[in-house]
């Protein structure tokens, strides 16, 4: 991991069908901005959410996800640790085909309850944010490129899994940590001395700490996930995505929320 960070910033619509993740990415990647003093590079402009299909959600999205693609691009260039606050897991769509180019050995922590493995073939819901980790995998084509290898991902604390997600999980190779198997120990094992890149969606934390739009019970708590964080080495890590924290909650205060995401994301940090 590079000593300097490229902190970026999503506030395009992906496949939101809430209003409050482009909120809160916002206000997060100011805390960092503050936190660790570097400006944040803006990719998209703010638009309304909605329920659409993938197929409607994909194509709107385009200009926010080739956006990111060039922001982690370009500071993988620099030799900085892209450092990504985004509103939707969707759009990873446009950061790990780079990732899986630049870092072609890193593996991938998939920190989620969801295993986000559907296809065109298998959603059940039609929502593009559950079908991103299989895009970036080659299991379909999102236009935005692949080449992840799936038996270099975790999807630790994952949970609420669909049956045929389950089994393309499976079949692909990919390891799924419950959320009783995600200790810092485990996944030290799974890592193996290799390089790491990072992505977070707040779910997979037990209801109540981050608001996330899609809750589910039985999940992990902050400092499961500051221990994780704690325990990689800091060189091991390639770059960071923190998705999904749904803003305006009424029954948790966002500025509680804003500071245990940094307070968590400061165990990378160190």
């Amino acid at each position: 991991m590079s000593s300097a960070y490229s902190l970026i910033v999503s506030q395009g619509r992906v496949a939101d069908r809430t209003d409050g993740a482009l909120v809160g990415a916002r206000r997060t990647a100011d805390a960092l901005s503050d936190l660790l003093s570097i400006e944040a590079r803006v990719v998209g402009t703010p638009k309304a959410g909605r329920v659409d299909d993938w197929s409607v959600a994909l194509p709107e999205a385009a200009e926010t996800l080739n956006g990111l693609r060039a922001a982690v691009a370009e500071a993988i260039t620099a030799d900085s640790t892209p450092l990504l606050v985004t509103n939707t897991c969707a759009a990873s769509l446009g950061t790990l085909p780079t990732v899986a180019e630049r870092h072609p050995d890193a593996v991938v922590l998939w920190i989620d309850a969801h295993g986000d493995f559907n296809t065109p073939e298998t959603t059940e819901s039609g929502y593009l944010g559950g079908m991103v980790l299989a895009a970036a995998c080659g299991l379909w084509d999102s236009g935005h490129g692949a080449g992840i290898d799936p038996r270099q991902v975790a999807v630790v604390g994952g949970r609420d899994i669909d049956p045929a997600e389950a089994e393309l999980l499976s079949d692909a190779g990919v390891t799924v940590l419950s959320p009783a198997e995600s200790t810092p120990e485990r996944v030290l094992e799974f890592v193996a001395g290799r390089p790491v890149w990072i992505h977070v969606d707040w779910d997979v934390l037990e209801p109540g700490f981050i608001p996330a739009a899609y809750r589910v019970g039985d999940g992990l708590f902050p400092h499961q996930i500051a221990a994780i964080f704690a325990a990689l080495p800091r060189t091991s890590v390639r770059g960071v995505e923190l998705a999904e924290f749904e803003a305006g909650d009424p029954d948790v205060p966002e500025r509680v929320s804003v500071e245990l995401i940094i307070e968590t994301v400061q165990h990378l940090l160190h």
